[in-house]
C-alpha cells in the first residue's frame, strides 16, 4: 500500500517525504470523534489495516493488547460510521474542487453477506435456498448480513476522486413496507417509505459535499430508474444519467416512450469492444437514436411530481450477434444531445458506471470483508468503513497509472518503496527510462503476479492488492534489517 502523500491543487495528490504527512493523515483529517486519544487510535487501525491487506483483526494488530483496543475502538458509541468517513469525504470534496469540468458520481448498492451471523444481532438481508430436504424441497434459509449504498465521485478518464456518500441497512426497516406493497399498488407508496429512498439520500448528501451541483452528473443502472430521483435532481440544480427499464408514458399521455422512439430515425453508429461466450475480443456495431422527450409521471404521482422535458437515448445491435446476447441500452438523461459525438460521449460517461463494481470487488476480494467476525451490526458497519477508504487507495493507484501515467512517483510511493522495487523487479529492455508512476505500479503488480507482456492490458485490482501486499511485508523487513543493523 502507499506510503506518504498530500493533496495538492490538481486531482494526483503529490507525495512527501518518508518522514511527512502520509496519505492516511489526508483521508482523517477532518474525522472529529470528539477525543484526540479516538483520532490517534483510528490513524494507528487504519495503518494496521493497510500492512495486513484483507487479514482478520488479531494479525492485522499483532498482540492481545492492540487487538482489545481495536475491539473497543469499534463498539465505542460515542461515534457512527459516518464519523469515521467524514475526513474520506471531505478529502473527496477537495479533490472535486481541485478538477475541472463534469466529474461522474456513480452509485449502486452490494450486500455483503455473513453466514455464521444470528438475525438478531446483525439482520437480514433476503431468503436464499439451502440444499433440499428428505422430500427434495428446497430448504430456505434466511441470509443474515448487512446492504451498503455507496456513491462514488470518478473523473471522466476514469479516476475515482473517492466516496461522497456511503449507507448502511438491513432489510428489517422496510418490512412493513414489503407487505403493504402485496395490498397497494407500489407507485402509490410514498418513496419515503421505500428502500429506493437510499437513491435520493445518496445524491442530497452527495450534492450538499461537493459543493458545486452544476458540475455533478449522477450515474445509474436500471434500480435507478425512479421518476422521483429525476425530479430530485432537478430541485438539487444537478444531472443524471440513468439507464431505464420502465417504459413511461410521453408527449400528450396517449403514447410511451418506447413508441416514440421506434419512430425516431437512426442518426449514427458506433463501434465498441465486447467479449464473446468464450472471453476473446469482439467488435459490436451500435445504432443510435435520441430525441429531447416530454415524460409524464407515472400515474399515481402525477398530482405530486412535474413532467420533465428529457433526453432519451437508445444504443442498440441490430441483428441479434452470435455467441452473446445482443447489446440494447436505453439511458435517459436532463443533458441535452444534439449530435452523434454528444450521444458517444454519454455512453462512455454510463460506461464508467461499472468502477463502483470494481470497488466493491476490491471490498469484497481484497478486504475480505464478509470474513469478518465481529458480532454486531455496529462493529461491522464501522470496520467497512475503514476499509472502504483503504479499498478506495488501493483502487485510486490502480486507475491512476492508466488516468495519468506521466504522474511522478512521488505521488505515491516513498524514496525507500522506489529503490526497493528497482531491487526487486527489474526493469526490461522495453521499459521506458522515465520514473513515472506507471512505470513503479507495473513493477508492483509483477509482484502480484502481473507477467507485463506486450499485449496484456493495464494490471487489474487483484494483481495490484496482491503486489501492495507482498510490497508492505518487503518494506517490514527491510526496516526490521535496518534497525537491526543500525
Amino acid at each position: 500500500m502507499p506510503a506518504g502523500s498530500e493533496r495538492t491543487g490538481d486531482s494526483v495528490p503529490v507525495g512527501t517525504s518518508e518522514a511527512g504527512r502520509s496519505w492516511i493523515d489526508t483521508e482523517v483529517a477532518g474525522c472529529q470523534l470528539g477525543d484526540q486519544r479516538l483520532s490517534k487510535r483510528l490513524r494507528l487501525l487504519l495503518r494496521q489495516l493497510e500492512q495486513a491487506a484483507g487479514a482478520p483483526l488479531p494479525l492485522a494488530c499483532q498482540d492481545w493488547a492492540n487487538t482489545k483496543a481495536a475491539y473497543r475502538f469499534l463498539s465505542n458509541e460515542r461515534f457512527s460510521e459516518d464519523a469515521l468517513l467524514a475526513g474520506h469525504f471531505q478529502a473527496t470534496a477537495d479533490r472535486f474542487a481541485s478538477t475541472s469540468g463534469m466529474v461522474l458520481v456513480v452509485q449502486d448498492t452490494t450486500e455483503f453477506s455473513f453466514r455464521w451471523a444470528k438475525r438478531e444481532t446483525i439482520g437480514a438481508i433476503g431468503r436464499v435456498p439451502n440444499g433440499l430436504d428428505r422430500n427434495g424441497k428446497p430448504r430456505i434459509r434466511t441470509q443474515c448480513g448487512l446492504l451498503m449504498h455507496g456513491s462514488l465521485a470518478v473523473t471522466r478518464d476514469g479516476l475515482p476522486l473517492g466516496l461522497t456518500a456511503v449507507q448502511f441497512w438491513s432489510r428489517k426497516a422496510f418490512k412493513s413496507t414489503n407487505e403493504l406493497k402485496r395490498h397497494v399498488n407500489p407507485t402509490r407508496v410514498p418513496i419515503e417509505d421505500k428502500e429506493s429512498v437510499r437513491w435520493l439520500s445518496s445524491l442530497r448528501q452527495s450534492t450538499r459535499l461537493l459543493g458545486d451541483p452544476g458540475r455533478c452528473v449522477f450515474v445509474g443502472d436500471r434500480e435507478n430508474d425512479i421518476y422521483e430521483f429525476f425530479c430530485a435532481a432537478r430541485e438539487a440544480g444537478t444531472h443524471f444519467l440513468i439507464r431505464t427499464c420502465v417504459d413511461r408514458l410521453a408527449d400528450d399521455g396517449h403514447r410511451t416512450v418506447a413508441r416514440m422512439m421506434a419512430r425516431v430515425p437512426v442518426s449514427g453508429q458506433h463501434t465498441v469492444e465486447v467479449p464473446d461466450a468464450k472471453g476473446r475480443p469482439a467488435t459490436a456495431i451500435l445504432q443510435l437514436r435520441f430525441r429531447r422527450l416530454h415524460i409524464l409521471p407515472p400515474i399515481g404521482k402525477q398530482k405530486r411530481y412535474p413532467a420533465l422535458d428529457l433526453t432519451v437515448i437508445h444504443a442498440f445491435e441490430a441483428k441479434k450477434p452470435r455467441g452473446r446476447a445482443r447489446i440494447e441500452w436505453k439511458l435517459v438523461t436532463d443533458l441535452t444531445v444534439n449530435s452523434v459525438r454528444s450521444a458517444v460521449e454519454k455512453l462512455r460517461w454510463y460506461a464508467q458506471r461499472w468502477k463502483i463494481e470494481s470497488f466493491h470487488k476490491v471490498l469484497k476480494s481484497g478486504c475480505h470483508v464478509e470474513a469478518a467476525r465481529l458480532r454486531t451490526a455496529e462493529r461491522l458497519t464501522k470496520l467497512i468503513a475503514l476499509f472502504c477508504i483503504l479499498a478506495w487507495r488501493v483502487f485510486w493507484t490502480t486507475m491512476v497509472a492508466r488516468a495519468a501515467p506521466c504522474t511522478p512517483t512521488k505521488a505515491v510511493l516513498t524514496k525507500t518503496e522506489v529503490v526497493l522495487l528497482d531491487r526487486t523487479v527489474r526493469d526490461r529492455p522495453s521499459t521506458p527510462a522515465a520514473a513515472t508512476l506507471a512505470r513503479y505500479l507495473t513493477k508492483i503488480a509483477c509482484l502480484g503476479g502481473y507477467l507485463a507482456r506486450a499485449r496484456d492490458p493495464p494490471p487489474g485490482i487483484i494483481v495490484m492488492w496482491r503486489g501492495w501486499s507482498r510490497l508492505t511485508d518487503m518494506m517490514l523487513g527491510a526496516d526490521a534489517m535496518q534497525q537491526k543493523c543500525g
